[in-house]
């Protein structure tokens, strides 16, 4: 099998990816909603992801 070499970032918005459609699938009803809702809850990833690593940037000195 081969092995996976990902950077922190990119394991980070795989976590989110995967996160968000499982969320999606189970939390909503129609196609059309689980759609959306995954997409916005990887929105909301994504800009956490941004937001929380500024503020270790900055706070790291």
């Amino acid at each position: 099998m081969p092995k996976m070499n990902l950077s922190h970032f990119e394991a980070s918005i795989l976590f989110a990816l995967l996160t968000s459609v499982v969320l999606g699938v189970i939390t909503k009803r129609t196609d059309r909603e689980r759609i959306r809702h995954a997409a916005q809850t990887f929105g909301y990833f994504v800009v956490a992801i941004f937001g929380l690593s500024w503020l270790m940037y900055l706070g790291h000195g």
